[in-house]
C-alpha cells in the first residue's frame, strides 16, 4: 500500500538530496520515487548518500515533467516553505500525510518537494491539491531537502500504520492529475469562448479558478459532469462566441 505514495524531486541539484533522500524513504517504507529534471542523475555521490537504499534510486523513474511524473494519481501535494497568496489549501506534514495514506488505497498520491534553491514554480504547484507546510521555529524555518523529505515519509508511516490498523478511514476516489490538467484547458477554453476570459486577466483568472476546483477535490465522475456541461455550453454559442 505504501507504493502508492510517490516522492517527487523537481529540478534537484545536488545529487546528494536525491540519494539521502531515497535513504529516508526506505526507512519509512516507501518505494516510489521519482525525478523531475534532476541535474545531475545518475551520480556516484546520490549513490553513495542512499546507503543501504540503492534498490530504490535503482527503481527511480527519471521524466522531464511534473505531468509525467503524476498524471495517473489521484491527491497531489506540494511541499513549500514559503508564504503564497490567498484561496491555497495548506495542511501541516502530518495532516497532509494522513490525507496522502487515505487516498493512496485506491490510487496513487504524490507529494511534490521542489529544487534546493527556489521550491516549486507556481505552475508546478497549480498541480497540487493543497500545499504542505512543515512546522518550524519561526528564526529559522528552512530546512534541507532531504531533511523535508525525512520528516514527511515519517508522518507518511505514522498515517499508514493508523490506516492499517483501522484507525483513520480511506478517501473518496479522486480524479487523476490527468483528468484534472484536461478539466483546466477545457473551462480556460469555454471562459475565453464566452469572453470571460482574455488576455487582461487570463494569468489570475486561470490560476484563481484551478485553485478553487482543486479545494473541491472533485472525483472522476464529477470532473466528466463538469466537462459534459462545458461540453455542452461549447454547442450552444453562436460562431460569433455569444448565446444562441
Amino acid at each position: 500500500m505504501t507504493a502508492a505514495i510517490r516522492i517527487v524531486l523537481v529540478d534537484t541539484s545536488h545529487p546528494g538530496n536525491i540519494g539521502a533522500s531515497a535513504r529516508a524513504m526506505k526507512n519509512m517504507g516507501l518505494e516510489s520515487l521519482v525525478l523531475v529534471r534532476p541535474q545531475s542523475y545518475p551520480d556516484p555521490e546520490a549513490a553513495a548518500r542512499a546507503s543501504g537504499a540503492a534498490d530504490v534510486l535503482t527503481r527511480a523513474r527519471v521524466v522531464a515533467t511534473v505531468d509525467e511524473a503524476i498524471g495517473d494519481c489521484g491527491l497531489v501535494i506540494g511541499a513549500t516553505a514559503r508564504p503564497r497568496s490567498a484561496n491555497w489549501r495548506v495542511v501541516s506534514a502530518r495532516d497532509g500525510a494522513s490525507e496522502l495514506a487515505a487516498a493512496a488505497v485506491s490510487r496513487p498520491a504524490a507529494i511534490l518537494f521542489g529544487g534546493e534553491r527556489n521550491g516549486l514554480a507556481n505552475e508546478e504547484l497549480a498541480r497540487c491539491q493543497a500545499l504542505m507546510r512543515i512546522p518550524s521555529a519561526a528564526e529559522y524555518g528552512s530546512l534541507n531537502l532531504a531533511q523535508a523529505v525525512q520528516i514527511v515519509c515519517y508522518e507518511v508511516h505514522l498515517a499508514m500504520r493508523s490506516l492499517a490498523a483501522g484507525r483513520v478511514g480511506t478517501s473518496p476516489e479522486l480524479a487523476t492529475a490527468d483528468e484534472m490538467l484536461a478539466l483546466h484547458s477545457h473551462l480556460e477554453r469555454v471562459m475565453r469562448a464566452t469572453g470571460f476570459m482574455h488576455d487582461g486577466n487570463a494569468g489570475q483568472l486561470g490560476e484563481r479558478m484551478q485553485r478553487l476546483v482543486a479545494r473541491a477535490l472533485p472525483d472522476g465522475g464529477e470532473v466528466r459532469i463538469l466537462r459534459g456541461w462545458l461540453a455542452a455550453v461549447e454547442r450552444g454559442l453562436r460562431p460569433d462566441g455569444r448565446a444562441r
